[in-house]
């Protein structure tokens, strides 16, 4: 991006999770696929944007990366991709990928962090979207 593109615009952060229902690589794909169209779709992100992504994931996902998965996604070739174990806190939410995505999104844009299936319950007061208003989900 030119100066003159960067003055409206800024590196911003984004983050999101989902579970599975079991560790497999169809389970694992079909969620993080669920996951990354959410993330594009309701943030308008272009990947073209997106400057890196780490996933993280429960120590009881080992079937396949949710990077390799990314990876395989339309213009994901070009984004630095990081797969890191997720610390283990006795009780934490089970079979969860999460991920921390830094990317160029226009000023004054709203951003919707996607936690999807199960792991809405880590942060349910970002599971109201922006697109909905927060009367229609009371």
């Amino acid at each position: 991006m030119s100066s003159m593109e960067t003055d409206s615009w800024r590196i911003q952060a984004i983050r999101g999770a989902t579970t599975i229902a079991e560790n497999s690589e169809s389970a694992i794909r079909d969620a993080v696929d669920e996951l990354l169209e959410a993330l594009e779709t309701r943030n308008q992100l272009d990947p073209a944007n997106i400057i890196s992504a780490t996933f993280s994931a429960t120590r009881d996902i080992d079937a396949t990366f949710p990077a390799a998965i990314a990876r395989t996604r339309p213009s994901w070739d070009s984004v630095a991709l990081l797969d890191v174990q997720q610390m283990h806190v006795e009780g934490s939410l089970p079979l969860c990928i999460r991920f921390l995505i830094h990317a160029y999104l226009p000023l004054h844009t709203e951003v919707y962090h996607p936690y999807l299936r199960g792991a809405q319950t880590l942060r349910p007061d970002w599971c109201r979207s922006a697109l909905t208003p927060v009367a229609a989900l009371d």
